[in-house]
C-alpha cells in the first residue's frame, strides 16, 4: 500500500459512509483499482476506516449519545419491574428502544454474510446496485411529500431496520437506505437523518466486532500499519465534513443530486469495469 492509496480510500470511506452514495460500493470499486494486498489486508484496513467513521458519529452527536446511555439502564430497570407500557417511559427511553428494534433485523445478515461479501469482487454488479441506490433516493424524495408526517415508533423503527439490512449489499448505501426508509415511514427529513446516524453506531460496531477474529488471524505487515492509520485519519476528517454537509442539505433541499451521482457512477462502472 502507498500513502496515496491510503488517503484516497480513507477519503472515500469518510465521504461515502454518511453521504447516501454507498461506502461499501465505492470501496469495492476502489479496491479493484487500488489493491491493498490480501483479502485479510483489505479487511483490516476497512475495519480501521469504519472505526474512524464511528468515532465521528460519537463526536457529532455526543450530547445525544451520552444522554441515551443512562436512559438505556433506566429502560432496563423499568422492564425488570414490569413497566411495559411505553406511556410510562421517557422520550429518551423510547428512543433507545426504537434504536434496538431498528438494529434487530441486522442479525439476519449473518445468514448470508459470505455471499454478500463475494459481490464486492464484481464491479459490474456493484455498479448496477449503485444505480438501484439512486432510484431508491429518487423514490424517497418523491414519496416524502405524500406520506403523513409522524414521529418514529417501534413499527417504523423496525421498517427502517429492514432498509438497513438491505444495505449490507455493496452498492446500496446504509445512510441512503435508512434515510429513505425514514422518509417513507413519515419522519421529517432532519429526524430521518439523525435516526440514520444514531442507527449507524450499533451497526458499524457490530460489523467490526464480527470481523475482529478474521483480522487477528492474519497479522498486518508492519510497513502498512502507518498507512492504515493515515487512512483512518482521512476517513475521520472527511466523514465529519460529510455529516455536516448532509445535515445542511437535509434542512434545505432534496437528495436528487446524490441520486443522479449514484446513477452516473454506477453507469460508468458498468462501462469501464
Amino acid at each position: 500500500m502507498t500513502l496515496l492509496e491510503a488517503v484516497i480510500c480513507g477519503l472515500i470511506q469518510g465521504l461515502t459512509e454518511f453521504l447516501p452514495i454507498s461506502s461499501s460500493g465505492h470501496l469495492a470499486i476502489a479496491h479493484s483499482y487500488f489493491p491493498v494486498g490480501t483479502e485479510n489486508g483489505n479487511l483490516t484496513f476497512d475495519l480501521l476506516l469504519h472505526l474512524g467513521t464511528l468515532i465521528v458519529v460519537f463526536a457529532f452527536y455526543y450530547k445525544d449519545v451520552f444522554s441515551l446511555i443512562p436512559s438505556f439502564f433506566t429502560m432496563l430497570g423499568k422492564l425488570f419491574r414490569g413497566k411495559w407500557s411505553l406511556a410510562s417511559w421517557s422520550r429518551q427511553e423510547r428512543y433507545v428502544l426504537f434504536l434496538i428494534v431498528a438494529t434487530v433485523p441486522m442479525a439476519a445478515a449473518l445468514l448470508f454474510r459470505e455471499r454478500v461479501e463475494m459481490l464486492s469482487a464484481y464491479p459490474k454488479i456493484v455498479g448496477g446496485i449503485l444505480i438501484l441506490n439512486g432510484a431508491v433516493l429518487m423514490l424517497a424524495d418523491f414519496m416524502s411529500k405524500r406520506v403523513k408526517k409522524r414521529d418514529v415508533s417501534a413499527f417504523s423503527a423496525f421498517g427502517i431496520g429492514l432498509f438497513q439490512l438491505a444495505a449490507v449489499v455493496p452498492g446500496l448505501s446504509r445512510s441512503g437506505s435508512t434515510i429513505s426508509g425514514g422518509l417513507l415511514f413519515g419522519l421529517e427529513r432532519e429526524e430521518a437523518v439523525k435516526f440514520s446516524f444514531m442507527m449507524s453506531i450499533p451497526a458499524i460496531l457490530g460489523a467490526n466486532l464480527l470481523n475482529i477474529p478474521d483480522v487477528l488471524s492474519t497479522p498486518v505487515a508492519s510497513g502498512d500499519l502507518g498507512y492504515y492509520l493515515i487512512g483512518m485519519a482521512a476517513a475521520m476528517i472527511s466523514g465529519f465534513c460529510a455529516m455536516k454537509l448532509l445535515v445542511y442539505i437535509s434542512e434545505r433541499s432534496k437528495f436528487g443530486f446524490f441520486a443522479y451521482y449514484c446513477i452516473a457512477v454506477g453507469t460508468l462502472t458498468l462501462v469501464l469495469a
